[in-house]
C-alpha cells in the first residue's frame, strides 16, 4: 500500500494520480460572489494557462477545476479566482466559507491553452473569473525578454463586476506591452448593495470614461479581424460561445482561437 506522505513526491503508480498539497494563506471576498483564494504548499508542475483539480476540507468528496491565477511558482505560491455559481456542488462553500489553515489538495494539471511568447501580438478576452489563467499567462510571459503586445479585453455586467480592476491597472502600469480594456455591459451598477464590494473599494481602478460600453463579443468584434493575432477567449459558456462567433464573422482565422470555459 502507498504511504499517503509520499504523494506529490515522486512518480506514483500507474494508477494513482500525483496529489500536492497547498494550505490557504489568504481568502479575500471581493465581492458577494467572487473570492480571491492564496495558498503556499508543495510545488504543482502545471502551466500557466491549465487547469487543476482541487479538493477542500468543507466537501473533500467534490473535486473542482480551477485555473490558477499565478504561473508555477517554486516556492508552492498558488492563487484561485472562484466565483460562487447557484446550485454548485463547491463554489458557494469556496467563496463563503474559506478560512487562512484549511489545507487543499492540488492533483491532474491539464489544459492546452497557451501563448506563445515569440509569437504574435496577443489579444485575451475574459469575462468574469475567467481571467485568472489569463493573468497567469501575462505575468509568464513578463518572465519573457521581449514578450509580444498583449491586449486583455475584461468583462462584466456592470462596473463592480470587474473584481481586479485595481491589480490590472497596476499591471497594465508596469507592463509596457499590455494594454487592458475595460467592457460593461451596463454604465450603471445595480440598485442593490454589496457589502463585499463596499469593504473591498481601494482608489486604484477603472475609471468611468475607461469603460466601453457592450458585450465582450460586441467590444471585441468591434476591432475587425485579428488575422495576425493569438486569441483566447476565457468565459462562462455563452460568453465564449458569442464571442468565438462574433469573431469568426469579423474574419479572424479559427486557427487563431483558443477558448477555455469555466
Amino acid at each position: 500500500m502507498t504511504d499517503p506522505s509520499m504523494l506529490g513526491h515522486g512518480p506514483a503508480p500507474f494508477d494513482e494520480t500525483p496529489e500536492w498539497t497547498a494550505t490557504v494563506v489568504g481568502h479575500h471576498r471581493l465581492r458577494h460572489d467572487v473570492a480571491v483564494v492564496r495558498l503556499i504548499g508543495e510545488f504543482v508542475p502545471f502551466a500557466a494557462g491549465q487547469s487543476v483539480e482541487v479538493r477542500v476540507p468543507q466537501q473533500p468528496g467534490v473535486r473542482r477545476r480551477l485555473s490558477p491565477a499565478l504561473p508555477p511558482s517554486l516556492d508552492g505560491k498558488l492563487e484561485f479566482h472562484v466565483r460562487a455559481v447557484p446550485g454548485g456542488w463547491l463554489s458557494g462553500h469556496l467563496v463563503a466559507d474559506t478560512a487562512d489553515g484549511d489545507e487543499w489538495r492540488i492533483s491532474a494539471p491539464a489544459g492546452t491553452f497557451r501563448v506563445d511568447p515569440d509569437g504574435p501580438e496577443v489579444v485575451m478576452v475574459a469575462g468574469g473569473t475567467g481571467l485568472a489563467p489569463l493573468r497567469s499567462m501575462i505575468l509568464e510571459l513578463a518572465r519573457h525578454p521581449a514578450p509580444p503586445n498583449t491586449y486583455l479585453f475584461v468583462g462584466g455586467r456592470s462596473p463592480r463586476d470587474l473584481y481586479a480592476g485595481d491589480m490590472l491597472t497596476l499591471l497594465a502600469d508596469e507592463l509596457p506591452w499590455l494594454t487592458v480594456v475595460p467592457v460593461v455591459e451596463n454604465l450603471e451598477d445595480p440598485g442593490w448593495d454589496d457589502e463585499w464590494f463596499e469593504h473591498s473599494r481601494v482608489d486604484i481602478g477603472f475609471a468611468p470614461d475607461d469603460l466601453l460600453q457592450g458585450t465582450l463579443a460586441d467590444v471585441v468584434g468591434s476591432h475587425g479581424a485579428f488575422a495576425q493575432h493569438q486569441v483566447l477567449v476565457c468565459g462562462s459558456p455563452g460568453m465564449t460561445r458569442a464571442t468565438v462567433d462574433r469573431l469568426l464573422d469579423t474574419g479572424t482565422p479559427i486557427g487563431n482561437i483558443q477558448v477555455e470555459g469555466l
